[in-house]
């Protein structure tokens, strides 16, 4: 590498201070890609990124360490009104990716001066900020999915439009989150789309003044509508991969599955949570294959994803399906063919909890 003895200090301790914040922000975000997420590939990406941006020759790095004056500095002194002590982590990854970006930036500048070309790459650090965009991107998507599928517990109720018998999908979604429900997914094959807009807007402002999920079963265009926590597919469905570019970044993607290879699929390709089923015959759907309380055991050694189980679940069975490694059990019959879904709710929750404990 050229000599860099002909670059003032100056310009130096610019290189040096740009260098630092790259190699501390890339950290951060390396970290918590890797003990947050447990992402291998963005935690992968950002570690080689990191090397391939710091990693340079002892000549240059003695110079830029001769050329530091952190007592100096003015900086340190500086605060920015307005900028918050305490953050959300979503909050502290923008601004950290912000850092690195506008960083590389003035490195990416600096390199076209004559004097600083010969030791600075400026295409490199061209490269790796367009290459940051986008990891921040699935960086904060994959933050802001991770705090709705930790809510993905206990009680998931499906409330199907042909099971509701006449009665209204809000006045029995209201019942069934008294009853303890956490998630409500809308499952619907009859209506018009213009009529079932309306009632999953209507479930929708329901779950979210309640602090619930809701999911939209299917429809891609009805989640979108309704801005829905998220959307469940079935194998015959859209592609997970095809999906997940068309929702918004902080929108969940379910994927229901049979068998242990079909999970591995849907994990690989960006689900966010897995449906296993049928756990046990069902009357919500006689050709639903049964797989088993093996088959969720199974599943449930080779994937980190929340597990939720369906098919046949009731208060006799619900705490069996948990122990079998269930994050949260989906109904429908057991519920909303009671006489009081509430009670028929709060008998499964009561039955979850008492295995948790």
């Amino acid at each position: 590498m050229p000599s860099s003895e002909a670059i003032s200090s100056q310009t130096l301790r610019i290189i040096d201070a740009s260098l630092n914040r790259i190699g501390e922000g890339l950290r951060l975000l390396e970290d918590l890609a890797r003990l947050l997420l447990n992402d291998a590939t963005l935690t992968q990406q950002l570690k080689t990124m990191r090397h391939e941006l710091i990693r340079g020759d002892w000549a240059l790095h003695r110079q830029l360490l001769e050329s530091r004056n952190s007592e100096g500095d003015i900086g340190v002194d500086i605060e920015v009104p307005g900028d918050a002590k305490e953050r959300e982590l979503p909050t502290t990854v923008m601004a950290n990716a912000r850092r690195v970006q506008e960083s590389l930036r003035t490195l990416e500048e600096l390199a076209k001066i004559p004097g600083v070309a010969p030791i600075l790459d400026s295409d490199k650090f061209k490269q790796a900020r367009f290459s940051l965009y986008k990891i921040e991107q699935e960086l904060l998507s994959r933050l802001l999915r991770q705090d709705k599928t930790r809510r993905l517990r206990g009680l998931y109720v499906i409330i199907d439009t042909q099971a509701l018998g006449g009665r209204g999908h809000v006045e029995v979604g209201g019942q069934v989150i008294r009853g303890g429900a956490r998630t409500i997914q809308l499952r619907d094959k009859s209506l018009g789309k213009k009529e079932l807009l309306t009632v999953a807007q209507g479930l929708k402002n329901l779950c979210a003044e309640h602090n619930v999920l809701f999911i939209v079963n299917d429809y891609l265009d009805i989640a979108l509508a309704t801005g829905a926590d998220g959307l469940h597919l079935g194998q015959e469905d859209l592609p997970i991969e095809v999906t997940r570019r068309l929702l918004p970044m902080g929108t969940v993607l379910g994927c229901s599955v049979t068998t242990l290879e079909l999970a591995i699929s849907a994990e690989a390709q960006g689900a966010d949570y897995i449906g296993v089923g049928s756990m046990y015959p069902t009357p919500s759907k006689e050709t639903a294959v049964v797989v088993g309380l093996e088959r969720l055991r199974e599943i449930r050694q080779k994937t980190s994803l929340p597990l939720v189980a369906i098919g046949g679940i009731t208060g006799d069975n619900a705490a069996e399906v948990k122990a079998a490694g269930a994050d949260a059990v989906a109904v429908i019959s057991a519920v909303l063919g009671a006489d009081a879904p509430e009670e028929a709710a709060r008998k499964i929750v009561d039955r979850l909890e008492s295995e948790s404990g």
